[in-house]
């Protein structure tokens, strides 16, 4: 295992810690973390509209009249989810910018105007997420290069205003980039591609979400995240930006099948993973704290570390636990690091297919609770239960291995 691991850290490492501070995936993240609040909120909204409780509806179309009710969670939905792509358009377009030294606010405004050149506004939806993205990334390099060019820059007299003289000096660069995206737009319609988005969404990012829903890409994420933390790098943060492109168009479209009495497509999303595979954190480490209440208790060290982890892992931080144990260049917990979300995603995956559990279709933020989490993620009681027998099962997982561990720090005390 020693082999193993100085050989990661020399080889593995290096490189991954370059993907995690690359621009454009940071760009990704940051924007797509601005915009949680409003997924969580829209999502929430969705479910009040849904809930299946057959007696809360006829209380609701009672007391209001009919379905008139849910125009509140309608017009939230259409504030949040509706829009997500132009905000997407906007956010990775002005952090991207912002990583450059150069006018964050100008290249934003400049990618939302290229998005709808391309036909935004039939996919300002998560349909257009994957468009947004891309045109967010190709207008802001094309702008910041255009943008530094002297030959570009419309000199304005002294004493005009400093705000004035900086939107001129960005006017050039703005109708290149603008009318680029114009160009394309006109090329493809000379192809018989009139709507972009749409053609694109089927083409290319509904069969890549369809990928991702599936058992082999839930195993890669349940072993991807907490294998990089094993090694000090934010496993989390680092393959976040590849699961928000799924993770709202996915909940999205489970929304929709189910409002119109289908089954939901997806299974693999962020609450999904949140609250039936991360629970205390990545690792699952909540399950790690009970074992070591059950087990570790001789150890005076583990109990300090413990009692510290106990408060932050029931709202799935688990910082203290990674690195005051540590779990990090652990070799003894590798095993159970590793092995405890891939057993947790197969149990929630497969529960799920079956229809033991409904699928998530609402996002609750990520320090909800385990157990809590599963019951608004799936709008369930059985989704509640899915988490409670996942935390069992990752307190069984950990227990041995809290056990050798403890009995290895006891053996190494009584040699001293």
């Amino acid at each position: 295992m020693n082999t193993f691991v100085d050989f990661m850290e020399k080889k593995f490492v290096p490189v991954a810690s370059k993907i995690g501070t690359q621009r454009h995936l940071l760009a990704i993240r940051d924007s797509f973390m601005v915009t949680m609040p409003l997924m969580i909120l829209g999502g929430l909204a969705t479910m009040l509209n849904n809930l299946p409780i057959p007696a809360f509806q006829k209380f609701m179309n009672s007391v209001f009249h009919h379905e008139s009710w849910k125009g509140f969670g309608g017009s939230v939905w259409n504030g949040t989810f509706a829009v997500l792509s132009v905000m997407i358009a906007f956010l990775i377009a002005y952090n991207l910018t912002k990583s450059y030294g150069k006018d964050p606010l100008a290249s934003g405004i400049v990618s939302t105007a290229s998005f709808f050149t391309v036909g935004g506004a039939t996919g300002m939806s998560t349909q257009g997420l994957f468009v947004a993205i891309i045109v967010a990334i190709v207008s802001t390099e094309l702008f910041i290069r255009l943008i530094g060019n002297p030959k570009l820059v419309i000199k304005m007299p002294d004493g005009v205003p400093p705000a004035v003289a900086k939107s001129f000096a960005a006017l050039l660069p703005a109708i290149i980039v603008i009318c680029f995206f114009g160009l394309i737009t006109a090329i493809f319609a000379g192809f018989g591609m009139t709507d972009i988005i749409g053609s694109f969404y089927k083409a290319v990012q509904k069969p890549f979400m369809g990928m991702a829903s599936t058992y082999p890409s839930a195993l890669l994420i349940a072993f991807i995240t907490p294998f990089l933390w094993f090694f000090g790098l934010h496993g989390a943060n680092m393959i976040d930006p590849f699961m928000q492109t799924i993770n709202a168009p996915a909940i999205e479209a489970n929304i929709n099948a189910i409002s119109h009495g289908k089954h939901a497509p997806f299974v693999v999303n962020k609450p999904f993973i949140d609250s039936f595979v991360n629970l205390g954190g990545t690792g699952a480490t909540l399950g790690l704290i009970i074992a070591i209440m059950l087990v570790g208790r001789k150890n005076k060290a583990y109990n300090v570390v413990n009692n510290l982890s106990l408060a932050p892992g029931l709202f799935n931080i688990n910082e203290p636990m990674l690195f005051g144990l540590p779990i990090v260049l652990n070799p003894i917990m590798f095993i159970p690091f590793i092995l405890t979300p891939m057993v947790l995603v197969t149990v929630a995956y497969f529960s799920t297919k079956l229809g033991l559990v409904p699928p998530a279709t609402v996002m609750p933020p990520w320090v909800t609770p385990p157990i809590i989490g599963g019951f608004l993620a799936t709008s369930s009681i059985s989704g509640g239960v899915l988490a409670a027998v996942n935390l069992l099962l990752s307190v069984l997982i950990y227990m041995p291995f809290v056990k050798i561990s403890v009995d290895a720090e006891a053996k190494k005390a009584e040699q001293q």
